[in-house]
């Protein structure tokens, strides 16, 4: 059986605060080249911090939050609509259609999963 590695981006909500960790590890194939990666970045914007963590290619990664950061600032720090507008862009545009990605985003009231499909999860 082969061996499965992934990423993990755990988002907590509690009591109207929210925190996010990542996993550091970046592999390529079967090798491990780094293990302190930095998964999680926080987007300050508005009255809300949003925290957002990826999983996925890390250069896909850095282009879906800089532009999750533009739809955040188009839509004056809303983390729902810019995220379901980034979800759209995502599955609309032929570039963004090819980035190999997973993205977590989270505010302190809610936590959003965003995947290239155009799938806007909100877990429980």
């Amino acid at each position: 059986m082969k061996e499965i590695r992934a990423t993990t981006i755990l988002g907590v909500r509690h009591k109207g605060k929210v925190a996010m960790a990542g996993d550091g590890q970046i592999t390529f194939g079967d090798i491990s080249f780094k293990q302190k990666a930095v998964k999680v970045r926080e987007f300050k914007h508005a009255q809300n911090k949003v925290l957002g963590g990826f999983a996925g290619a890390a250069a896909d990664a850095l282009t879906l939050f800089e532009k999750f950061e533009q739809k955040l600032e188009q839509y004056e720090g809303d983390l729902k609509r810019a995220t379901v507008e980034l979800a759209k862009d995502w599955r609309m545009d032929r570039y963004l259609r090819r980035l190999e990605a997973m993205m977590i985003v989270a505010d302190n009231n809610q936590i959003l999963i965003v995947s290239g499909t155009g799938d806007v999860l909100e877990p429980d």
